[in-house]
């Protein structure tokens, strides 16, 4: 009897808990739903390091929080996440972090990469972005893989910046763009027979640079959150925060819960028309 008690209760606790989700996200439906979310998952260490626990353990814990934040964020219908999850200056870090974080890496690459995983049940779009080539070898032909497989999936868009800062990214695009724009102006050349292209030819636009940056794939963001309290980008999305609302919160990235994530939309619908405004006079 206590036995089925007890799933009784479960069953009804469940039920209650779900109900509750389903009128959150009715009432955060009543304003503007952003369409894309960034985070800086920030905290992982200090969180460690406050409870006497080894910084892997902090680094796992984070992974379960982004989970947790990216159900959250299909649930209510956002269509793209964006996370920061390795800045090209985390290599300066000790040797054996940054190995332990790779071997974390791969190690989740292979859960997603399960039928079963969340990623593939829910029909999610999966991109790697930054400089890949940093990578080890296997965990670049885990991404690469995890990005095929997940390819033709249109529910949501989760891209994960690894190896990435903004000024590698800004840089990356000017490259390419001046690499495109010459070829381009080289074959014309051969094709006309002269020698000389026109000047305009070489010209990188606006429109160039944002055509190879490696967000190219994605919207600018409606909403930027950084936790652990810290009031800085750390070189994150420079180019395409510019509009976005920035949410800071103390919580570190562990400790970030469904409550973080609607006190932020809430915040950012209450300084969208402002927003919005600031976008009209450009």
């Amino acid at each position: 009897m206590d036995g089925l008690g007890d799933g009784a209760f479960s069953k009804v606790y469940v039920s209650i808990c779900n109900f509750l989700r389903k009128l959150l996200w009715a009432i955060l439906a009543v304003g503007p739903i952003p369409n894309h979310v960034a985070v800086i998952m920030d905290g992982n260490r200090r969180f460690a390091r406050t409870r006497k626990l080894e910084k892997e353990y902090g680094h796992r814990l984070g992974f379960l929080s982004l989970i947790s934040t990216l159900r959250n964020c299909y649930e209510l219908g956002i269509k793209y996440v964006t996370v920061y999850a390795f800045s090209i200056d985390n290599f300066k870090r000790k040797p054996d972090e940054v190995g332990g974080l790779m071997e974390l890496l791969q190690e989740k690459l292979e859960d997603a990469l399960k039928e079963e995983s969340f990623i593939k049940t829910c029909g999610i779009k999966v991109l790697f972005v930054g400089n890949l080539s940093l990578l080890p070898e296997q965990v670049q032909d885990s991404a690469k893989k995890l990005m095929d497989e997940t390819a033709h999936n249109t529910r949501a868009i989760l891209a994960v910046c690894v190896c990435y800062t903004s000024t590698d990214e800004i840089a990356h695009a000017v490259q390419e763009a001046c690499d495109e724009n010459r070829l381009i102006c080289t074959m014309r050349c051969n094709s006309s027979g002269t020698n000389k292209g026109n000047s305009d030819e070489f010209l990188v636009t606006l429109a160039d640079l944002e055509k190879h940056m490696y967000m190219a794939h994605c919207p600018d963001p409606d909403i930027l959150i950084r936790t652990s309290g810290e009031t800085r980008l750390s070189n994150f999305l420079l180019w395409q925060s510019c509009f976005c609302y920035l949410h800071i919160t103390k919580a570190l990235w562990p400790e970030f819960s469904l409550r973080h994530l609607v006190w932020a939309i809430l915040e950012s619908q209450r300084v969208q028309p402002y927003l919005e405004k600031m976008k009209k006079k450009l």
